[in-house]
This record gives C-alpha cells, structure tokens and sequence, in this order.
C-alpha cells in the first residue's frame, strides 16, 4: 500500500508545484452572460491614476456614485495611483495570485505584456458589438455611447493583435508652449506650424549672454531656451516625422539607425551652446517659462494648467512669475506640410474572473465612464480632449471651449491646447505595441538623455560615443533579447523570467506543500496500518 502511493503523492506534489511556481491558475475566457441579474451584488475595484489632484478624485467619486444608483448592487472601490509605472507594477505582482483589479487605467503598452498571461485581459471584441450589453446595448441601464460614436482614431489604438483590448478614457498630445514676447524681442514671429530648424535657430539666439555673463534676452542668470518634458516621446515623434525606423508590430527593433545618430548630433550641439535642456537634467519646463527663464517649454496638453503667467496651478511663488503672452503650438516639425504628433493619454482595461457576472459588471463600470457627464467633467480639468463624438460635440462641451479666458476654468492657455488636440487628430499616431514595447519607448529617451549629459560633462559625442551609446541602451533595457524574440512561446509572448526573490519563495511554498502532502501521506498510512 504504501509503494502504491508514494506515485500519488509525487503526482499531487507535481501538480502543485507547476500551479504554485507559474503563479496563477489558467482563466476561463470570457463569455458574455445571456443577462445580468441586478439583485446578485457585485464587488468591483477600479485602480485609477491621479496627481494629486482633487478635482479629478472628485469626478472619478462622483462618477462611481452615480454608477451605483443605476446598479445598486455594484459597488465600486477605487484605489488612486499617482504614477502609471505604479501601477503597471502592482497588476504583473497580482497577476500571479489572480487578485488583480476589474477595471484599470492604464496604457496600450502594459496591456501588452498583462496579456501574454493566457485570459488574464479580456477581449473585448464581442463585448463592444454585443447587442444588449455593448456600447449602446438595449439592456445598459445609461445612456451609452455606440461604438460609431467613439473617435475612431481613439478606439483603433486599443488594438492589439488585431483585437480590442481596452476603451479609450481621454486622449492629449504634447503641446509647444512658447513665450511670445521673446520670439518677438528676437526678431522673429511665431509660425503656425513650429519647424526644428525655427526652434533650433530661435534658441540659439536666446541663449547669447552679454559681457556680465547674463543673459541678452531676460537680464538674468539663468535661461533655457528650449526645454523638451518626455525626450522619450521627442525621439519617437522625430523618427516618426523622417520616416526613420522604430520598431514595427512584431517587436523588430529599428530605432538604433543612422537618422537617429544624425537627431542626436543636433541635440549634442544645441545642449553644448545651452540652447537645449531636459526635464530630467533640469525640471519641469512650466517653471522656466513662467519665471521668463525659456522661449520654448515642450509637455502634454494635459500639463496646460501649470503653463504662462497666468497658470491656475503654477509651481512657483508669485514674485517670481514674468508677464508675457504664451502661443500654443503642436510640436516642431520637419515637413510643416505634413505634421505628426504622437497621441497619448490612458484607456481602460477589463481584468478576466471566475464569475462570468463580475466580468460583466466591470464592463458596464467602464462603459460609464464614456458617457458624456464624465467624458466633459474630466477633459475640463485639464487639456485632455473626451473621446467620444457625443461628448464633443455636446453644447455643452461646445460652450466650455468658447468661454476661453474667462475664468480660472477656462484659462486660454488650457482650451487653446484642447483646440489644437481637436483640430489635429487626425494627425495623431501611436507606437506598434507588444510586450517590450514600454522597455524600447524608455530606450529612445534614454539616449536623449545620456546625449545631453555626456555632452554637460564634456565628453566626446562622436562616432565611438554613438556606437557605445547604441550598446549600452541596448543591454540596459534588454532590447537585444527583445530582437531576438525572447519572452515567445510556440509565437505567443509570454512573461519574462521572475525575479530571483520571487523564485526563492514560490520555491520555499513548493517545497512546503510538498512536505504538507507527505505528512498527510505518512499519517494515512500509518493509520491504515493500525487499523
């Protein structure tokens, strides 16, 4: 008897150490319920990014509230995030124990590598066009945007593999933020559309100082003339403007090319006569432009509130704030005929669970968040733009952008940056994304970033300098293993290896199990003896 179980026993041991060492157990995939029965209650959490900003907790409060008078049995607990990183962290921790969120804010790129764990981010294809509980379905009890009704431009960036895998939430881009009084006092006016050579020539002459070793253009010590927020989104949206390589659908990565070397010469020379800065380096743009210490301050349209004399939410104290008339522009251009300009801003995802109901209580909670109160009571919080037709075009939202410079609530620097979002959509792109694709968007700012610091410590940039750089960025973000297909199973990617800790203690689990199973195989054992 105890020959014969001893098998058992290291089959059951088995069977818990590959569902223990992998993590999680394999989701179902989701099928849509044939209804939704509204007296079973629902526990959904929803995690959120927020800066700290309490207008915005406010509409996401509001909006789950509201939420919940439609669906009584549905209570929604929200958990804020000041950082998306953050919370990109905590979904691949929680993946392994399938105690992730319902509903997540997040971006394109996370999904892609949440989804190489097998059901764990449902599709929402079938959902999307499902006659009853889809956008617009005859069973949601709100009034739900059609899937016709969601910016298309918008929607198509949630697909993945060909599939949807999210629902756009807001969308912005980046924005020049120019002090125009300077552009002037130099000579010049500002263009509708901002060319690099415009911007490089501008900041060249901003940054001559007179024999004191001020500045000729402000009188002061200090001046940037041209400082970039994300470098990662300046390398992207310059390669993209050349029509350089990047990457493409498949994780190929074509970034490290001679256009790119070329782009980083010119940032070299313009960081070396101090016409050129980066948030990194030096700190937030808004706070050099608002003290008249910079012509040109590049950051999101969601940023548009700290930016001018003016900002609602300046960072720095009032004596310090310089009058002047602030111009907002899309970013600089190569070809002014045909501009590109990358779109950015967060979607949101629905997290697969055991109950089929739950699942479809996160979706209706997602759907609520496209509708028109939240869509406007959000975007007006900053320069964000809703992402839904209806939305835009409410009268409502229509009076909001024609009381620019009114109020504090419709600063004009804000609802300029909304103005130029909405009528440049159309020339918004997004990145291929896969799993990896986070790792080479840091990758592209990254050598911005090293570029400008070698050159402030006086290095060499040369033709050596860019071939180490290439090297460096590659093994620091692990992009050659990228290349060459690392993290694919049988043509799916899956997660990346677990972190040595992670291992050490899904090891020491295992290894308790195993123990916990042979104590109880002993003791049957014994017992069957005595008996």
């Amino acid at each position: 008897m105890k020959k014969a179980l001893i098998p058992v026993l290291f089959a059951a041991a088995a069977a818990l150490i590959l569902t223990g060492c992998h993590g999680s157990r394999k989701q179902k995939d989701f099928e849509i319920p044939a209804s939704f029965d509204t007296e079973v209650p629902r526990e959904i959490t929803f995690w959120a990014k927020n800066d700290t900003n309490k207008t915005q907790t406010g509409i996401y409060e509001k909006a789950i509230k509201d939420f919940e008078k439609i669906y009584p049995n549905i209570n929604v607990t929200l958990r804020l995030y000041t950082d998306y990183g953050k919370i990109y962290n905590d979904v691949i921790t929680n993946i392994s124990t399938n105690t992730t969120p319902n509903v997540c804010i997040t971006y394109p790129d996370h999904i892609a590598t949440y989804k190489t764990g097998e059901h764990v981010v449902v599709m929402l294809d079938d959902l999307i066009r499902d006659g009853k509980f889809g956008l617009g379905g005859s069973e949601v009890l709100f009034e739900s945007p059609a899937a016709d009704q969601v910016v298309p431009e918008y929607l198509n960036e949630c697909l993945l593999d060909g599939h949807y895998y999210a629902l756009p939430y807001m969308r912005s881009t980046e924005a020049c933020y120019i002090n125009r009084d300077y552009v002037e006092q130099l000579g010049y006016q500002v263009p509708d559309i901002l060319t690099w050579d415009f911007i490089w020539e501008v900041s060249e002459a901003a940054a001559e100082k007179d024999k004191s070793g001020n500045y000729k253009l402000n009188g002061q010590k200090v001046m940037i003339p041209f400082i970039y927020k994300s470098t990662d989104n300046m390398m992207i949206q310059m390669l993209k403007q050349r029509n350089a390589g990047y990457s493409d659908e498949n994780g190929a990565i074509g970034i490290f090319n001679d256009t790119t070397k070329e782009l980083l010469y010119t940032i070299a020379e313009h960081t070396k006569s101090g016409a050129f800065s980066t948030f990194k380096i030096s700190s937030y743009p808004a706070n050099f432009l608002n003290a008249g210490q910079c012509v040109f301050a590049i950051d999101s349209t969601a940023g548009s509130t700290w930016m001018g004399s003016g900002a609602p939410l300046s960072d720095i104290s009032a004596d310090k704030i310089v009058q002047f008339e602030t111009e907002v522009r899309p970013v600089p251009q190569f070809d002014p005929d045909s501009p590109k300009m990358i779109s950015q801003g967060p979607s949101v995802c629905i997290f697969n669970k055991e109950d089929p109901g739950d699942v479809l209580a996160s979706w209706l909670f997602a759907q609520y968040l496209l509708t028109d109160g939240v869509q406007m009571a959000y975007a007006e919080t900053e320069g964000y733009v809703p992402v839904t037709l209806t939305a835009r075009n409410s009268e409502s939202y229509q009076d909001y952008l024609s009381a620019r410079g009114t109020d504090a609530e419709h600063y004009s620097v804000k609802i300029d940056a909304t103005q130029m979002l909405l009528d440049n959509t159309s020339n918004t792109f997004t990145t291929p994304v896969f799993n990896g694709s986070a790792s080479l968007r840091d990758a592209a700012g990254q050598m911005i970033e090293s570029t400008a610091k070698s050159v402030r410590r006086k290095e060499k940039v040369n033709d050596a300098y860019m071939e180490k750089l290439f090297t460096d960025v590659t093994s620091l973000y692990r992009l050659d293993q990228l290349a060459k297909g690392e993290g694919e199973d049988n043509g799916k990617q899956v997660l990346g290896p677990l972190p040595a800790a992670s291992k050490a203690l899904l090891a020491v689990l295992c290894a308790a199990w195993i123990l916990i199973i042979l104590y109880v195989g002993i003791q049957a054992i014994s017992r069957k003896k005595a008996g």
